[in-house]
């Protein structure tokens, strides 16, 4: 895998890795920090008895009002502005009518162009008063996905990101999925290079300053397996097992890590039980 300068390459996938300036920064900074506001925004929002299709169109709105678009609306043809995934879905599940209820967590995906940028984040909402499994899985997940973050400098690789996932979870007796993972992000929604969640220490590919990408582990109560369902999107947990997930959209800078999707009144992190450290 070889490095290219963003700002001399063409913006589509070439398969190099875009290291991106100061500019760039900027412009993710504010589309990173839009992104996470939108996530603010539906805190007092999911509830039992709402749709996921309200919490669609409340992204929907708040986008269009902060000059932003949706970067999966009629992405591949999905034809919804964010992704909701309750209980045992993976990711990618479509929002619909059917309402929330008490005792469900659900995943709530956001992507917004801003000025030619993605931010891309998501996180994990509590809907009423959840089981303390359902509860415990996404304290777990939280912090995978922040000890991945941890070792993010230059000189590391994306198989430190991913052994630094994969040992704390498999530590907590629940799996990484493996079908999906993270991606470069900038002014394309999906990039160069894939940050898989699980890996060994010093293999894969090397940061260096400029690189953006997502971290976005998925995490199973079960076992890692996952099926994609017939309407070509929405992948669920083969046993049924919960899963859950968080994404941060990150940089990596001179001498670490930048993460530029973190919420402005700290909305991103579970309740006030953090995850113990192994």
């Amino acid at each position: 895998m070889s490095y290219v300068d963003a700002a001399l390459a063409p913006q589509r996938k070439t398969g190099q890795i875009k290291l991106h300036g100061p500019p760039a920064f900027e412009g993710m900074r504010k589309a990173g920090r839009l992104v996470a506001e939108c996530l603010d925004m539906l805190t007092g929002e999911i509830a039992p008895g709402v749709p996921t299709e309200r919490i669609d169109r409340l992204v929907l709105d708040f986008a269009l009002a902060h000059r932003a678009v949706p970067a999966t609306l009629m992405y591949r043809g999905y034809r919804k502005a964010t992704c909701t995934s309750v209980n045992h879905v993976v990711c990618h599940g479509i929002p619909g009518e059917k309402p929330l209820k008490e005792g469900d967590i659900v995943n709530v995906d956001v992507t917004l162009i801003l000025d030619g940028w993605h931010g891309d984040s998501s996180r994990m909402f509590a809907v009423g008063a959840i089981p303390r499994r359902a509860e415990r899985l996404i304290e777990v997940t939280y912090e995978a996905m922040m000890r991945g973050i941890s070792v993010i400098h230059p000189g590391a690789t994306t198989g430190d990101i991913g052994a630094a996932i994969q040992t704390y979870v498999e530590a907590q007796h629940m799996s990484v999925v493996r079908d999906f993972c993270g991606h470069g992000v900038g002014r394309l929604f999906h990039d160069e290079p894939n940050i898989v969640h699980v890996g060994r220490p010093g293999e894969g590919i090397v940061l260096r300053p400029g690189m953006f990408f997502t971290v976005e582990p998925m995490i199973n109560l079960g076992r890692p397996h996952v099926k994609v369902l017939s309407d070509g999107w929405t992948a669920v947990t083969r046993d049924r097992s919960l899963s859950a997930q968080f994404e941060h959209t990150v940089a990596v800078t001179e001498d670490g890590v930048e993460i530029f999707t973190l919420s402005p009144q700290g909305l991103d992190r579970p309740g006030p039980s953090a995850a113990p450290r192994a």
